[in-house]
């Protein structure tokens, strides 16, 4: 997929080093199709290295997709330079007269604190609600899944005994749903999360489909209003090295974390762990934007009202 992004962006030489298909404004300007439109709220502190991320996942299809970024006003990023947020994100207040085909909010390190209490709650809150009108497809990550849900059904989450880290099997429930075509009967995503939405509360909730989960690790994956919203509560689109970051980082913190389960060789953590995850989120991102997005949307964007 020629992901459009604006020329100067920085992932943009590592995306085109990985052989990755990107295209710059001034080449899209003379394409004649009506490109998607996708917005990334992007919650994670390194906000450089999610765009990294989110970009490679949506890079696997042959549609245009022009990519904005949306930040919050209501909260100092002190990860991510000024400047660079200047550059390239919008606030809410600057995208909410526009409409997208398609928005991903990514999750972000505030699990552990009520919702109400995370500075920028109600922002998001009224991102929420703005998708509802101005948004075909919403897909939400990690601990934007769990707000989502809790914004959209009210249902809780609730503390883990221990943090729920590693990469985990998840069965494929639904199989002839769009979102899940293609995939194995198992397939692997990390999860990193001291929180979680309890699967029996997820079942009972008669709006939500599961269409993936685990006994050891939960719900990954359901989705609502015939894929108009998308919950993912793991990280499909992590790096090779994400988790083993977040280990050691944990382990400067003096946290004591255990290893990551499934992630080191023979729980080796100075052994290079095998990325086993990549097709099948790289697929599930694939499907989402065909199936939920580019067959469904309106062609006149202006309609999704």
């Amino acid at each position: 997929m020629p992901i459009k992004i604006q020329n100067d962006l920085p992932a943009k030489e590592i995306l085109e080093q990985e052989n990755l298909f990107v295209m710059d404004e001034n080449r899209a300007a003379h394409q004649n199709i009506r490109p998607l439109e996708i917005c990334i709220l992007n919650l994670m502190p390194k906000k450089e290295d999610t765009e990294l991320q989110l970009l490679r996942m949506l890079s696997n299809t042959p549609l245009q997709v022009n990519i904005t970024f949306m930040r919050t006003s209501t909260h100092r990023s002190v990860h991510t330079s000024a400047n660079h947020l200047h550059q390239f994100y919008y606030s809410f207040d600057e995208l909410k007269n526009r409409n997208f085909d398609g928005l991903i909010v990514t999750g972000a390190p505030v699990e552990k604190m009520p919702y109400e209490e995370v500075d920028y709650w109600p922002e998001l809150c009224s991102v929420f609600e703005w998708s509802k009108t101005h948004v075909w497809s919403t897909f939400h990550i990690c601990w934007a899944a769990q707000a989502g849900v809790y914004y959209h059904y009210g249902l809780q989450k609730r503390m883990l005994k221990e943090k729920l880290c590693g990469v985990y099997p998840f069965a494929v429930n639904h199989r002839k749903e769009p979102l899940v075509r293609g995939l194995d009967d198992y397939f692997l995503i990390p999860n990193s999360r001291y929180t979680e939405v309890a699967a029996e509360d997820i079942h009972a909730c008669k709006d939500l489909k599961v269409l993936a989960e685990s006994k050891t690790a939960g719900v990954l994956l359901c989705i609502a209003k015939e894929g108009r919203q998308i919950f993912m509560f793991g990280h499909g689109e992590y790096d090779r090295y994400t988790l083993r970051d977040e280990y050691l980082r944990d382990v400067k913190a003096g946290l004591n974390p255990k290893l990551p389960v499934g992630y080191f060789p023979c729980d080796d953590p100075d052994r290079k762990p095998p990325l086993q995850w990549r097709a099948s989120s790289s697929l599930l991102y694939s499907n989402w934007i065909n199936y939920y997005v580019y067959q469904t949307t309106p062609y006149d964007i202006n309609e999704i009202r």
